[in-house]
């Protein structure tokens, strides 16, 4: 079978290509791909081509397909997992493998399977992993979602704290206690935001920052003070532009006794230390966003760390159970991470989006990718609207629903836009 997807080649050396996949074997699956979400990781790995972790070294002989944060549905299925899957079923994918200890990735480091693809090949490795998850919800890109959502899952699980006189570490964020998300108004500190809302194990207190004002306020138009406040917890959203004086502010309101969970969704040198700073007593600092520099440092006070018990975390990425939380939240209606996305674009958009994401303002950049759209804004659809009856139903669609994406406008498009 032909399939059409995005290879890497080398550093920046993105290609949209049609090939053939190789006959699927016994115990492999033919999938196609619906929809796939642009990560920052995935730009990361463009930068980085075969310098990049999960990337291998002969990408230039043996390209990879690029994107792993993908839903689709299941073609056929090999002999092998015939009792598990079948023809139809859709399914979303947890790319961290973890297979024999390897870093190997669907999206960074297979030749056949990718989110940025029409058709794959999902290698056995995949589902003897458990990686293979079902997804029932009524949208495909809600799957495509349920990655970079277990990514904050996972984040919130590995945060920890300990009793006085113990050693013991109590996994997750600290029940009723107060929690800072700084930088995080972009589409990860918005599905932080949603989780820390609607999980079970919830702060009293939480502290939203960024230095930019629009994206703020979207963030408060999306998931409200009134709805945090419903959920029992106190929610402000606060503009650190002036820097020292709302780090004040932001200590007042803790009653100056600090945080106990900081998360830091840039990596950015200023504002990791600015978290130590925030870190109450027994204070976790989850460092969540990655850099692309592998040198990257920032000063950590450990004279808190040996007196006030301040220590520091990290994830890159989710497992398998925090996808299966993910995806349970959000066939329960708990969650909605559609607040993240903010442009929809087809297959022929993935290059110049990915090379460029850190340049595009907004939140994810949602690809369809059976489909020819340039990126498009959300916001711009209905201006488009005027010459483009396409962006002019899916336009009306979005402003029906608070502005967010969803389910009757993915159908729409699915079925009235131009195939690739």
């Amino acid at each position: 079978m032909k399939t059409k997807a995005v290879r890497i080649y080398g550093k920046e050396d993105l290609r949209l290509e049609t090939f053939d996949l190789p006959a699927m074997k016994d115990d492999e699956i033919l999938a196609k791909v619906i929809s796939d979400s642009i990560c920052m990781s995935t730009f990361k790995a463009a930068e980085q081509g075969a310098d990049h972790k999960r990337v291998p070294a002969d990408i230039a002989e043996h390209p990879t397909i690029v994107g792993h944060e993908f839903c689709g549905e299941i073609i056929e299925v090999g002999k092998k997992w015939q009792g598990k899957f079948k023809p139809g079923m859709k399914f979303s994918i947890q790319p961290a493998l973890n297979y024999k200890g390897s870093l190997d990735a669907p999206g960074y480091s297979y030749r056949y399977i990718g989110g940025d693809a029409t058709y794959i090949v999902i290698p056995n490795e995949v589902m003897e992993m458990d990686c293979l998850l079902e997804y029932t919800g009524k949208a495909y890109f809600l799957g495509s979602l349920a990655e970079p959502m277990s990514c904050v899952v996972g984040a919130m699980h590995a945060n920890y704290h300990t009793q006085s006189g113990s050693y013991v570490h109590s996994m997750g964020i600290k029940e009723g206690g107060k929690m800072a998300i700084l930088a995080g108004v972009g589409p990860m500190g918005l599905a932080a935001i949603d989780y820390a809302i609607h999980n079970d194990r919830k702060p009293s207190l939480m502290v939203v920052t960024d230095i930019d004002d629009a994206r703020l306020q979207r963030a408060a138009s999306l998931y409200t003070v009134e709805d945090a406040a419903n959920n029992g917890i106190r929610l402000i959203y606060m503009n650190t532009r002036s820097g020292a004086e709302a780090e004040a502010q932001m200590m007042e309101l803790t009653e100056g006794t600090g945080f106990d969970d900081v998360f830091v969704f840039a990596p950015v040198r200023p504002v990791v230390e600015q978290a130590d700073r925030l870190l109450g007593r027994d204070g976790c600092l989850n460092f969540f966003a990655g850099p692309i520099d592998p040198q990257f440092k920032a000063e950590f006070n450990f004279y808190n760390v040996h007196y006030a018990s301040h220590h520091i975390c990290g994830t890159s990425g989710g497992n398998k159970d925090d996808m299966v939380e993910s995806l349970k939240l959000m066939s329960e209606g708990r969650i909605n991470p559609a607040g993240m996305i903010t442009h929809i674009g087809g297959l022929n958009a993935v290059i110049n989006t990915t090379l460029n994401l850190p340049k595009i303002p907004g939140g994810k950049k949602l690809i369809y990718t059976h489909i020819d759209m340039e990126l498009t804004a959300l916001a711009d659809l209905a201006e488009k609207g005027k010459t483009d009856p396409l962006c002019a139903e899916l336009a009306r669609l979005v402003a029906a629903n608070n502005g967010l994406w969803n389910a009757e406008a993915e159908q729409y498009l699915l079925a009235h836009a131009k195939s690739i």
